[in-house]
């Protein structure tokens, strides 16, 4: 799409402040569906990936608000940080999705195990999903306290069971983001500071892997995926005020499959 048939967020009121968010993982699935929810709300939306601005991507001000961030690699982070905070210009951030994942497979797309994962996988794996929120969020913790802002990390349902398709690092790693979620919602609800998470289940996105349709059938009490914008609207709901007295929550959004 081009920059200039590409749509524009709606304009606000010029009386009311525009709100801003950071989004990490906006490339595709949840990610893009956030950025699409949180923009066509009037939002400005600051995204950090690993890559580029993906051209096709359908918010005004894409390629102005897109920071290329390696969040694997810490000093990279540190400095996708620093960036942030200078285009924020001391304004207030009010919301903080902790988005991007890693979930390495073995040849042929096989699942790996706590047996045949290699450190290094396990510490890229840790770097992105585990590492990266926590410095992302205490990087920005005083443009969060300006605007008493909210942040929501993405977790998954193989964060308490295992999984036949999410590999173990990649599980064990959001458990310990949805232990993390708790401890800093007790330390940044201190300063007004709301931390929640969200823990998907089977969502129709371009990396479902084979076999998929057998667990909508057996152990999806709604028997459908779920999409992008459901997790999206409930990502939304917890950075405004409709969710003012949520914090420390994991909201499962997985059509009944965790009962």
């Amino acid at each position: 799409m081009s920059p200039e048939t590409r749509p524009r967020p709606p304009q606000l009121d010029s009386n009311q402040p525009r709100r801003t968010m950071i989004l990490t993982g906006a490339s595709r699935g949840i990610g893009h569906a956030t950025v699409i929810r949180f923009s066509s709300a009037g939002w400005r939306v600051i995204t950090c990936s690993r890559h580029p601005f993906p051209e096709q991507c359908p918010w005004g001000a894409g390629p102005e608000d897109h920071i290329q961030i390696d969040l694997a690699d810490r000093e990279d982070t540190l400095r996708g940080i620093d960036e942030i905070r200078e285009r924020l210009q001391g304004g207030p951030l009010h919301a903080l999705v902790n988005n991007a994942a890693i979930s390495p497979k073995a040849a042929g797309g096989a699942r790996l195990g706590s047996i045949d994962t290699e450190l290094d996988t396990w510490e890229q794996v840790f770097r992105v999903n585990f590492f990266a929120p926590i410095l992302m969020a205490r990087g920005l913790i005083e443009e969060l306290k300006a605007a008493k802002g909210s942040v929501v990390n993405v977790t998954s349902i193989a964060g308490s069971r295992v999984h036949p398709f999410a590999g173990a690092a990649y599980a064990t790693s959001k458990a310990a983001l949805a232990a993390l979620t708790r401890e800093m919602a007790a330390d940044f609800g201190h300063v007004g500071v709301r931390v929640n998470s969200i823990a998907p289940g089977e969502i129709d996105t371009s990396i479902l892997s084979p076999g998929t349709e057998k667990i909508v059938e057996e152990q999806i009490p709604l028997r459908r995926l779920g999409t992008p914008d459901e997790v999206a609207k409930i990502i939304y709901v917890l950075c405004t005020e409709t969710s003012s007295y949520v914090n420390g929550a994991e909201i499962h959004i997985n059509g009944g499959q965790h009962v």
